[in-house]
């Protein structure tokens, strides 16, 4: 199974999200269940608009729980 084309598919919605704020989000990996993902911003990116960190990855696992295989999350951001 494809897990990178699975997980892109679960994160639709919440892409679009993130896309009307100036941000796009992509899996840089998937391995021993954990999900690598990277926000990047856009030149219009709202600065204010991106969530800390420790609300973001929550909400990142809720939106991805029906991969069972995912067990943890980790979200690179812009400015890292």
């Amino acid at each position: 199974m494809n897990f990178v084309k699975t997980i892109e598919t679960h994160l639709a919605g919440f892409r679009e999200g993130l896309v009307a704020d100036g941000y796009d989000i992509r899996v840089d990996d998937f391995a021993d269940g954990i999900a690598r993902l990277r926000i990047t911003a856009g030149g219009d990116a709202c600065a204010e608009c991106l969530v800390p960190k420790n609300v973001m990855v929550p909400m990142l696992e809720s939106a991805l729980k029906e991969i069972p295989e995912i067990r943890h999350v980790d979200v690179v951001y812009p400015n890292e």
